[in-house]
């Protein structure tokens, strides 16, 4: 951080201090290494907690071998968003605690997201896949094939010069050319050390009342891309399931009455102090369901519901950080491609000008 001439303090970007990117790429890096483990395990009959409590486990074991000199081994370093996978109308958010848990099926569609981050700058990722080997020839391969080449048109409008509404234009421009919906009210933010939700944003699709205020990109900014596109109308809603998702509410302070709460609240400011964090990763389960209510009954805990689409329609995400640098814009984390051979469908982009943008 430096200090601007009137007092306020001014976060250096990675075109400042290359530092910040090397230790954004080494977080890149291992997000995309645990959401390919992911991908291995998420097969027909595979248990959803199991899968994300193996793949948090593994962010955090890797995150120890990387940045180990004596120098920067103490640098804070951990999961930047627990590992979900949210399946086929289920839009996000699920992380459920062994005792609610779901198995995949074949056939599903599964959204996977992870995030790792060092020294408070987070590389976060998702990937949707279609569990099994079969071939996909329905509306999942619409969706998929849809939030996929919208994935891709966004990256190519963040660029320096571009704008967050050039971004937003061609998200639902290309979800209708496989007659499907972008997700209303689904933000990608500018992230910024300790903060994946900057105030600077790319808003999914801009519906009557939701307008969002316009920028423009530039070297140093990285972008958390997160595109999310639908079968059905993309209006979500709360599902039944708990939340289980959830991070601190930092302006807000209260001496908490019972003790399970306290302990919970604790290892919550020593392990997640700004970021969010799944329940199912911490020591006490029994605890953390009493912590929960007790913290959230007075503000000090911000949740991450899960959200859904109506029954029998179909939702995809891929989400990607991309940093703009001053020659070029690359992708550093959710940059795996997708198995375009696994899905076939009818629909295909005639629009000239997104064809172009994609070549």
């Amino acid at each position: 951080m430096v200090e601007a001439d009137y007092g306020e303090e001014v976060e250096k970007n990675f075109v400042e201090d290359t530092a910040i990117l090397d230790k954004l790429k080494a977080a890149a890096a291992v997000t995309d290494a645990a959401l390919a483990k992911a991908k291995e395990l998420a097969v027909p009959g595979a248990d959803i907690h199991t899968i994300c409590q193996t793949c948090d486990e593994f962010i955090e074991a890797e995150l120890k071998k990387t940045f180990s000199s004596k120098k920067s081994k103490n640098l804070e370093r951990g999961i930047a968003f627990p590992t979900c996978i949210s399946v086929n109308q289920v839009m996000g958010h699920y992380s459920p605690l062994a005792d609610e848990s779901t198995q995949l099926a074949d056939g599903d569609i599964a959204k996977i997201m992870c995030g790792a981050h060092i020294d408070g700058y987070a590389a976060n990722a998702a990937f949707t896949l279609a569990v099994g080997d079969a071939q996909v020839t329905d509306r999942r391969a619409d969706v998929v094939l849809a939030a996929w080449n919208a994935f891709q048109a966004a990256q190519r409008k963040i660029c320096g010069g571009g704008t967050n509404a050039d971004v937003t234009a061609v998200i639902q421009r290309t979800a209708e050319q496989f007659n499907c919906n972008a997700v209303e009210g689904v933000l990608s933010h500018k992230v910024k050390k300790h903060l994946i939700d900057g105030n600077d944003v790319i808003i999914n699709r801009e519906v009557p009342g939701s307008a969002v205020e316009e920028f423009e990109f530039s070297p140093g900014d990285i972008i958390g891309l997160d595109i999310y596109v639908s079968t059905g109308e993309g209006k979500p809603k709360e599902a039944e399931e708990r939340a289980a998702v959830y991070k601190r509410e930092l302006g807000e302070v209260y001496n908490l009455k019972s003790k399970s709460a306290r302990a919970f609240f604790v290892e919550i400011n020593k392990r997640f102090p700004t970021l969010p964090f799944a329940l199912r990763s911490l020591t006490d389960q029994t605890a953390a369901k009493i912590g929960v209510r007790e913290c959230l009954g007075h503000d000090l805990l911000v949740p991450y519901p899960v959200l859904t689409e109506k029954n029998g329609e179909f939702v995809a995400q891929f989400k990607a950080t991309v940093v703009v640098q001053p020659r070029s814009t690359a992708v550093i984390a959710g940059g795996a491609p997708l198995d375009l051979g696994k899905f076939t469908t009818d629909n295909k982009i005639v629009d000239e000008e997104l064809t172009a943008l994609l070549a």
